[in-house]
C-alpha cells in the first residue's frame, strides 16, 4: 500500500507511519495482478499516491500520448524529485524510457552521497567504480501479498546518515546493526522495533527473524483479545462437562522497565530428536493437568511481556521455545504452551533432510565458496522477484573470480533475507511452493491445484505449522489415545496439527476445524479426502461462533474433545500492530 513521506526526525521518535521496503514489482501473472486489485492500488493516471506500479502505468500513457519533454520534466518534479536531477535522468535515458528514468531517479535519490564521499571517490577512481557496482543493488525487491512500497521513499534521511557516518569511522555499534538491517533491505524504523524489542545485544539473525515475522503479521487482520480471567468449562474425554478453575490471577500493568523475555540458547525447549537439555525443569499446576490436552504456538520473539501474559491466561505453564532448524533445513523460531508429557517422545520418520544440501542436493554443483549458509532462515509469505536476482547474477559475472568482499555481503544480505538457494552459475532462485512444502513437513502437492493460486501458496505455507516439529510434540499422545482422537483445531490454517497426527499414526476420530480462510479451509478438506480419513471433519470459518452452547452440543455429539490445538494470528506478537 502507498506509504506518506515521514521525516528522518519522526522516525527517530516511532512515528505511527513506517517506511515500507522497496518494491519495484514485476507484476506478469494474474495472480500477481489480483494482489495489486486487492491492496488497493489504482492504475489510474489521477492516482495520487505513486507507487511503481502506478508511476509506470501512468508514464506509459503519458509516454503513448506524446508527452513533451516539460511535461516529462514536471511530471517527475511533481513526485518530488529535484529538477536538475530529472533532466540529468532524461539527457542520460532519452524522453521515451519512462522506466529507466524512473530507476535513475531512485539510484541518485537513495545514493546521494556525502560531501566526504564524493572527495573520497574523485581522489579514489577504483573505489567510485566499485560504489557504482552497489548502486546496481539499491533498489532490489521483492514482492509480499499486500505490501507496495513508494520507492522514492526507499532510503530515510536517517540510512543516509548512517552511511555518511561510516565513512568516517564513527558509527557507535548500535549504528552499525542498523545500518547492516538497512542495507539488507530493512526499513530503520523496523529495525528499531526490532533492537528496541529483542534487545541491542541481539544477532542481526534473531533481529531479522523479528522483522520478518512483523511483516507476516501485518498480512492478518485480527487482534488477540486478552479478557478478565474466570472459571471456565472444560469437556473431558468421556464426554462430561466438569469446571476447570482458571488461576486468580491479576492483570499487571505493563512495566516499561521489563525484560524482554530470555530464550534460551540453543533453542531446543526440552528436547529435540538430536539434542538433550542438561537439565529438564517442569511443574504444571494441578488445575492444567488431564483431559483436555492443549497445545498453543506462536512466534517466540515477541514485545516485551507478551509470552507472561500469554502464559498466565493458560495456567502459568512456561513456554517451551524451540527452534525448527533442530528438525529441518530451515529456522522457524517459535513458542508453544502446553500441557502434554514431555517424556518418551519420539520423531516422524522418515527423518527430514537437515541442511540445504541435503534438501537440494543438486545445488551443490553451483553453491560458491563463500555461501556458507547450511539452513534457511524462516520461510515468510514474500518471495524475492525475477529482477532482485536477475541483478545478483549481473553483478557476480562482472568478475572473473569471486567478487569482493561487500559484493559478497550484499549478496549474501539478500539470500538470507528471502531465502535463495543457487540453481545455476551465479544464478540464485526463490523457493517453489513445492519446496517450501516440504521444508515445513507437508506432503507433496498439499497446497497445489483446487483453484489455488501460487500466491495463495506462498500466505498460507509461509502461516503454518512446521510439522516435523509438532509432530516430535505431539507424539506422546499415541500411546494415551491408541483408538483414535477427537481434535478441537483453532486457527487450523493448512492443518498442520491434523497432518502431524496422520503422520504419527493416530486416528483422526473426529476434527473440529475452525480457520477463516477459505482457502486453507479448501486445502485441509482437500487432505482430508486424499487420505481416506475414516473419520468426522466439521469446520468453521469463525472461531466466535464456537460459544459455549455450540461446543456442548458438538461435545454431547462425539463424546468430549481430547486435544485442543493451534496458533492465534501473530499481529500484536509480532509487533506490527
Amino acid at each position: 500500500m502507498p506509504v506518506p513521506n515521514q521525516t528522518s526526525e519522526n522516525m527517530l521518535q516511532g512515528g505511527n507511519a513506517p517506511g515500507e521496503e522497496n518494491a519495484n514489482i514485476d507484476w506478469t501473472t494474474d495472480d500477481e495482478l489480483d494482489i495489486l486489485t486487492d491492496a488497493g492500488i489504482s492504475a489510474s493516471p489521477n492516482l495520487a499516491s505513486h507507487g511503481t506500479v502506478a508511476i509506470l502505468g501512468t508514464m506509459e500513457a503519458s509516454s503513448s500520448e506524446g508527452a513533451s519533454y516539460s511535461k516529462l520534466v514536471k511530471h517527475f518534479v511533481g513526485m518530488g524529485f529535484p529538477e536538475n536531477l530529472v533532466s540529468k535522468a532524461i539527457e542520460e535515458n532519452g524522453e521515451g524510457d519512462s522506466d529507466s528514468i524512473l530507476n535513475t531517479l531512485l539510484t541518485y535519490s537513495a545514493l546521494e552521497e556525502s560531501p566526504q564521499q564524493q572527495l573520497s571517490n574523485r581522489s579514489n577512481p577504483v573505489s567510485s567504480e566499485h560504489d557504482k557496482l552497489l548502486d546496481d543493488f539499491s533498489d532490489m525487491d521483492g514482492w509480499s501479498e499486500d505490501e507496495i512500497a513508494d520507492d522514492t521513499d526507499s532510503m530515510s534521511e536517517k540510512h543516509k546518515l548512517l552511511l555518511s557516518l561510516e565513512s568516517t569511522g564513527s558509527l557507535t555499534q548500535e549504528q552499525r546493526k542498523l545500518l547492516s538491517l538497512a542495507n539488507m533491505g530493512f526499513t530503520m524504523e523496523d529495525a528499531s522495533i526490532a533492537m528496541e524489542r529483542c534487545g541491542t545485544d541481539a544477532s542481526n539473525e534473531i533481529l531479522a527473524d523479528f522483522i520478518c515475522a512483523a511483516q507476516m503479521a501485518r498480512e492478518q487482520d485480527c487482534y488477540l483479545p486478552i479478557e478478565v480471567s474466570k472459571p471456565k468449562h472444560v469437556y473431558s474425554g468421556n464426554g462430561t462437562l466438569k469446571k476447570r478453575k482458571m488461576h486468580e490471577t491479576v492483570r499487571r500493568k505493563n512495566d516499561p522497565e521489563e525484560e524482554a523475555i530470555r530464550l534460551p540458547n540453543p533453542m531446543i525447549g526440552y528436547g529435540t530428536p538430536s539434542q538433550q537439555p542438561e537439565r529438564v525443569h517442569r511443574s504444571l499446576s494441578e488445575s492444567s493437568m488431564g483431559y483436555p490436552y492443549f497445545y498453543y504456538e506462536n512466534v517466540a520473539l515477541a514485545p516485551k511481556g507478551v509470552w507472561d501474559t500469554i502464559s498466565r491466561f493458560l495456567y502459568d505453564i512456561e513456554p517451551e521455545f524451540v527452534d525448527s532448524k533442530y528438525f529441518s533445513a530451515t529456522a522457524r523460531k517459535r513458542g508453544y504452551i502446553h500441557n502434554l508429557p514431555i517424556e518418551d517422545r519420539f520423531p516422524l520418520v522418515p527423518l527430514p533432510p537437515l541442511t540445504i544440501h541435503q534438501a537440494f542436493p543438486l545445488s551443490r554443483k553451483w553453491w560458491p565458496s563463500w555461501d556458507t549458509r547450511d539452513k534457511l532462515n524462516c520461510i515468510q509469505t514474500a518471495i524475492g522477484s525475477a529482477r532482485l536476482t536477475e541483478r545478483i547474477r549481473t553483478a557476480i559475472e562482472r568478475f572473473d573470480g569471486d567478487p569482493p568482499d561487500s559484493v559478497q555481503k550484499f549478496v549474501m544480505d539478500q539470500c538470507r533475507k528471502w531465502n535463495l538457494v543457487w540453481v545455476g552459475r551465479n544464478k540464485v532462485a526463490p523457493l517453489e511452493p513445492d519446496e517450501v512444502e516440504m521444508l515445513l513437513g507437508f506432503p507433496k502437492n498439499h497446497t497445489r491445484g483446487g483453484g489455488i493460486s501460487r500466491t495463495d501458496r506462498y500466505k498460507s505455507l509461509g502461516n503454518s505449522f512446521q510439522v516435523d516439529t509438532v509432530a516430535y510434540h505431539l507424539s506422546v499422545l499415541k500411546k494415551i489415545f491408541p483408538n483414535g482422537i477427537n481434535v478441537l483445531s483453532l486457527f487450523s490454517g493448512i492443518g498442520g496439527a491434523e497432518v502431524a497426527l496422520h503422520r504419527l499414526g493416530i486416528k483422526l476420530k473426529n476434527v473440529v476445524s475452525v480457520e477463516k480462510s477459505k482457502v486453507n479451509r479448501d486445502i485441509v478438506r482437500s487432505w482430508w479426502e486424499q487420505t481416506n480419513q475414516t473419520g468426522s471433519l466439521i469446520d468453521f470459518d469463525d472461531v466466535k461462533l464456537l460459544d459455549g452452547e455450540r461446543i456442548e452440543q458438538i461435545v454431547n455429539t462425539i463424546g468430549g474433545i481430547d486435544l485442543v490445538v493451534g496458533g492465534s494470528p501473530c499481529n500484536n506478537l509480532a509487533g506490527s500492530n
